[in-house]
């Protein structure tokens, strides 16, 4: 995943707000030559990060929009501090904005020289990517095509260490999506705040390390953000706290989860051990399998029940459904007296699949999810909430912030839209992407861990929106922890990653001054 280092929760905006961002700071008394500092605050990167150790030959493209005119002033940079470079326009001149002219002026003043395509047979050290920047995303209904198609293929085909400017151009800026082709780059210098596209779907694959520079605007007072960046140093703000000589296991909370249906017991063990391992005092199974086991022999602190005996239960803290829960009638039945119930609620796998498939006008199952005044937490990957949402698995990943957003409004409930980048949403339009995880956690069971994990810290007292915060983050962190572990994510089982999680977590609370990597 990408590297983010700061230890504040960093504002993410979207294009339509940082083009309002930009207008106010040039409405200021005394406005900031914004585009002038942008390009320095990148040829710095460049200089000090890339072209380094005798490398001397850049390749600069300039796009035809403001991203051209960051890339102007970047090449003037780098010439004056005598690094040879090429310059690439693909503009003209008399499209550009008067800000991006002045660039364009100021580099031919200082004796710099404009070509229409790369030089054939030449070599460089790096790239500097101007093509198109954030600008590129309100062209919705345009790819890349033709010689910009063929331009951004030939960068990535030259292997090169290659700095973006804002976004890699190609990138959707809101939503990571790829149009047609994206430059790859090893670094991202993004300007004014962070941009959505580059932490979640396609952009950590893209975008390389990101540095945020804010060209000095205070852009909270600009713009209030609704959209933050989950790190470590945010998550670790709702740790449960340490627990006193005198605890007992009633002070941490009883759980109970429903599922395991015949042929998913494992998927309800999976959930009821991570919530074990995280803390809950209590966690009872309610079975639906005929032939469900009395006892887990790897887990035998696990209390397993037949599914009617839970429901009797009367001193349950919340309640996880989904995993392994089928699709049969009695599924039905026990989801519906969940939504029924006054009990915090965790819906995973197939109670969201339920939920979808009775989303129409007498949909009870819906209309019982938005009516509860206690919460609920929804867990779906791309293809649950395309059927939570009545759309396709493509819509939903290429605009993963949008949809998110939509879950919390039309299920009134939390939500993370799980995958590259999870984006965790509250109701009100408060989201959240996540920065923790990697590949190992594309494997089965993973996502009924996470939903126990929920379930953990909603059992300890957890606010429902800290909850999820806390375990989405963590559940990624004990993912990464586990790749270094292992040297790499393949062959990643859900079932090593409650220790792993547990481990940090107890890491967190009670050693904060020692990092584990």
């Amino acid at each position: 995943m990408n590297k983010l280092k700061h230890t504040n929760p960093t504002a993410i905006y979207s294009t339509a707000d940082i083009r309002e961002i930009e207008q106010r700071a040039a409405a200021l008394p005394n406005p900031p030559a914004l585009m002038e500092k942008a390009g320095l605050a990148a040829a710095e990167v460049a200089r000090d990060k890339l072209l380094i150790h005798d490398r001397t030959k850049v390749l600069v493209l300039a796009g035809p929009g403001n991203n051209g005119g960051d890339a102007f002033a970047v090449a003037r940079h780098l010439r004056e501090w005598w690094f040879n470079v090429t310059l690439v326009f693909t503009g003209e001149r008399t499209s550009l904005s008067d800000d991006a002219k002045r660039m364009l002026d100021a580099w031919l003043a200082a004796g710099g020289e404009i070509l229409a395509d790369i030089p054939k047979n030449e070599m460089w050290h790096a790239v500097i990517d101007g093509l198109f920047g954030i600008g590129f995303d309100l062209r919705q209904d345009r790819d890349l095509k033709d010689n910009y198609l063929a331009l951004v293929n030939a960068v990535n085909r030259m292997n090169l260490p290659v700095l973006a400017l804002d976004i890699p151009s190609g990138l959707g800026s809101d939503t990571g999506q790829v149009r047609g082709a994206a430059i790859r780059a090893a670094m991202t210098v993004t300007f004014i705040g962070l941009k959505p596209g580059l932490l979640t779907h396609h952009g950590p694959e893209y975008c390389g390390e990101i540095l945020l520079r804010d060209l000095d605007l205070d852009v909270g007072s600009l713009k209030e953000p609704m959209s933050w960046v989950m790190d470590q140093a945010y998550a670790q703000k709702w740790l449960p706290p340490p627990r006193s000589a005198s605890s007992h296991k009633g002070m941490f909370g009883s759980i109970g989860i429903i599922g395991g249906s015949t042929g998913m017991v494992g998927a309800a063990l999976l959930a009821g051990t991570a919530t074990l391992k995280l803390g809950a005092g209590r966690v009872y199974l309610g079975l639906i399998a005929d032939n469900a086991p009395g006892v887990d022999p790897a887990q035998p602190e696990l209390m397993l029940r037949p599914i009617h005996e839970l429901l009797k239960l009367d001193h349950l803290d919340c309640l996880v459904v989904g995993p392994g829960l089928g699709m049969s009638t009695d599924a039905h039945f026990y989801l519906n007296y969940a939504l029924e119930s006054n009990l915090p609620l965790v819906l995973d796998a197939d109670a969201l699949n339920l939920i979808s498939l009775h989303s129409g006008a007498a949909g009870l199952l819906r209309e019982r999810l938005h009516a509860r005044s206690a919460p609920s937490i929804l867990t779906p990957h791309a293809a649950e909430a395309a059927r939570l949402l009545n759309t396709d698995t493509p819509t939903i990943q290429n605009d993963r912030m949008a949809a998110a957003a939509n879950l919390t409004e039309n299920f009134n409930c939390y939500a993370v839209l799980k995958g590259a980048g999870s984006i965790c949403a509250a109701p009100g339009g408060k989201r959240y992407i996540n920065t923790s995880g990697n590949p190992g956690l594309s494997s089965a069971g993973t996502g009924d861990i996470l939903s126990g994990i929920i379930g953990a810290l909603l059992a300890q007292g957890l606010h429902a929106e800290n909850a999820l915060l806390l375990a989405v983050y963590l559940h990624g962190a004990a993912a990464d922890a586990l790749r270094n572990q292992h040297g790499g994510p393949l062959g990643m089982t859900a079932s090593e990653i409650p220790d792993a999680a547990r481990s940090l977590l107890n890491q967190w609370i009670y050693n904060p001054a020692i990092q584990i990597t």
